[in-house]
This record gives structure tokens, sequence and C-alpha cells, in this order.
């Protein structure tokens, strides 16, 4: 990579993207709160920046994963399977850590609203089927929507099969991931702007009046979701590295989970997560892979959710719950957490699925579905940012592990 490629990727971050982030949240506050016309107005803004992260994202993750295959160095690849089992132990404490907090604090719903139009899978066998197509899917159609599972398989075997090319074909497609991580950084120093745009929109059209109805159970979410962030990753980082893990924590929660907190799309914060990963001078050999794997099946928020909204209804209907059926809820919340990306609608739509466990009707359940769509602009921020910023953390503290 020459200096002039190098400079841009330093100069965004010298410059202070998160103070300048934090001055577009603020200032987006503002003008929703001076006039709802002008918040909705900028609204373009956000949704340019979310639509322009979300397309260079596929052909972001393909191309390094590919190049870093080609090129790859023997020891990088060996990283991966601890950064997996990282990624499968926090999703499965942190519906753990869901159901504790359902039971200290327990939630009861106003079930009257129905979800139109949402179709949930029948089964978590029919969640892990469509996770198998999806991997087998066509290259183009995988890049064209977004499927980072097919664009992972098919980067990987596009790799394999350059590895065996001559040195100058490997130098030429490591030139276009450059290129392809430069315009990243061209459009990442647009998220001031974005964002801007995300947050007037949102205080404009939504605000935050009608989320004070649910503020027992935001309180159960959020209150969930930070003790994962700040407790359990912590906890996992010093043990895998036996370092103080805060300063690692505190910086990608600042840089990755503020940005994925307003995009509200784990695939839009994969090039922010992947220049953070350079920022931290990790190997780009694990970093290429561990990130858009994350971004698919590290899901602790996802678990969370499900978890929290489940017992909700649970505690509603007062179903009783053993000590038993709450540990295979665990499991389930975490194979359908791993699943929501591969499934339309999230997290939310896998609530059917616990649901079952306890004899629930589908109806109700979609009920259950549609108050996570009332609080989903502070639910579904949370659990992205959580998300988001752990994949940073998780791949970090394996890269730095002596």
């Amino acid at each position: 990579m020459t200096t002039e490629q190098v400079l841009p990727k330093k100069s965004v971050w010298q410059f202070g993207l998160v103070p300048q982030i934090i001055v577009g949240i603020l200032l987006g506050i503002a003008l929703a709160s001076i006039s709802k016309e002008a918040g909705q107005a900028v609204a373009m803004l956000g949704a340019l920046f979310v639509k322009a992260l979300k397309a260079i994202a596929p052909i972001l993750v393909f191309v390094l994963v590919a190049s870093a295959i080609a090129n790859r160095k023997i020891g990088g690849q060996a990283k991966m399977k601890p950064v997996l089992v990282l990624y499968l132990l926090g999703t499965f404490l942190a519906a753990l850590t869901a159901v504790a907090a359902s039971f200290m604090f327990p939630t009861t719903l106003i079930l009257t609203t129905a979800a139109d139009g949402a179709n949930a899978p029948q089964g978590i066998s029919q969640v892990l089927t469509d996770i198998l197509y999806k991997v087998v899917d066509n290259p183009i159609n995988a890049l064209l929507t977004g499927n980072f599972i097919g664009v992972l398989a098919w980067a990987i075997g596009f790799g394999l099969g350059l590895h065996h090319a001559n040195s100058t074909t490997k130098k030429v497609f490591a030139d276009i991931s450059h290129g392809v991580s430069h315009l990243v950084t061209l459009i990442i120093r647009l998220a001031p702007i974005g964002i801007f745009g995300l947050v007037a929109e949102t205080i404009a059209t939504t605000g935050f009046s009608a989320l004070a109805s649910y503020g027992h159970l935001l309180a159960v979410l959020v209150g969930s979701m930070a003790f994962i962030a700040f407790i359990i990753n912590p906890l996992l980082v010093f043990l895998t590295n036996r370092k103080n893990p805060y300063p690692l924590v505190f910086t990608c929660l600042r840089e990755s989970g503020i940005p994925a907190f307003f995009t509200r799309s784990s695939a839009a914060n994969i090039p922010v997560n992947m220049m953070l990963c350079e920022k931290l001078k990790l190997d780009e050999d694990t970093y290429s892979v561990s990130i858009p794997l994350g971004a698919t099946i590290n899901m602790a928020g996802a678990a969370i959710t499900i978890t929290v909204l489940t017992l909700a209804a649970v505690h509603t209907l007062q179903i009783p719950v053993d000590f038993a059926t709450a540990m295979l809820l665990s499991v389930v919340a975490s194979l359908c957490a791993c699943g929501a990306s591969g499934v339309a609608g999230g997290s939310l739509l896998l609530i059917p699925l616990a649901c079952s466990l306890f004899g629930i009707q589908a109806e109700t359940a979609m009920q259950v579905v549609a108050v996570g769509f009332i609080i989903g602009v502070i639910q579904d921020s949370c659990e992205t940012a959580l998300n988001s910023s752990t994949d940073v953390v998780f791949t970090a503290a394996v890269s730095q592990r002596q």
C-alpha cells in the first residue's frame, strides 16, 4: 500500500471522527426539537449514508477475505477458532443473563396489538436450513442482497483458488482490496452528516413519548445488554489475554458502538469495524474473516431480545417456568440469535420460536413481536451497538493474546 493510500485512513481518526459524530447527534436532536418538518427533511442524509455503507460492505468483505486468503499467512487463520468460541460463548452467556434479569425483574405486557405482515420461521430446523441455503447462494446474488454468509463462503473459495496464482495476480487483487478500503474511508468520513440525518428523522417521526409505557421492559433489555458490554465481555477478554480489558472495550463501544447504534445495521457497520481493526493494528488475515462472520453469528444483543420478550410473555400469561426449561430457553435463544441475520425482520421474528417452548400460541407470540417493533427505536439500536462492537472486542482480544 502506498503512503498516499494510508494517509486518508489516518486523517479520519486524527481529526476526531467520534467527536464529529457526537456533534452530528446533538445537531440532529436540536433540529428535530425545533421543527419536526425540518427533521424529516434531512432524513435523506441518513438514508443515503446507510445505503452507501450497505452497498460497499459486501464488496469490501469479498475482496478483503479473498485477498487475505490468497496472500494468507498461516498463523493468522489459526486464530479464528478462539474467536469463534468467544462468539458462541458470549451469545450463550447473554441469553443466560437475560433469563436471570427477567426472573429478578419480571415484566408483564398488554397484548392487544397484532403484528401484520410478519413471516416468522416455523422451527429451528428452518432457521438452520435457511443458513445452509445462504452458503450456496449464487455469488452475484449474495453480493446484491447483502448475504454475508454466502459472500464469505465464495470469498474463501475464490481466495483458495487464487492462492496458487502467480505473485503478480495476487498483488493485483491486493491492490483492489486496498482501493475498496480507500473508498470505504471516504464514505465513513460522511458519518457525522449521515448520523445527523438519522437522529433528526428518529426524533421528528418517532420521538420517545410512545416508549414511556414500556419503560420497565426497556430497562430490563438495556440493563442486560449493558451488563454484557461492561461485565461479561471484559471478563471474557481478560480470561483470553490476561490484560486490562476496559481500554479495549471502551474504544470499541465508542468507535464501533456509536455508529452502529444510529445506523441500526450490523451489515452497514462492517466497514467501520474493519477500519477500527486496522487502527488497532490487528492481524488482517483474522479480522477480514472474523468481522463479517461476527455480523452473522455473534448476536448477544439478539439473544437478550429474544429471551426477555419471550419471558415477558410467559410472565404475562402466568406460565410456570422451571430451571431446566430456562436453560433450554437459553440454548434455543442462542441458536435463534445466530440465525437472526438469515431471517427477514431479524431477532424479533424469532421470538415465536422461543415462545413455542412454553406452548404460547402463534397469534399471542406475534403480539409480543408487535411490542418489539414499538420499542425497536431503542431495542434495535442497543442490540446492534452491542453486537457490532463485540465483534471487534473479541477479535482484538484473540489477536492481542501473547
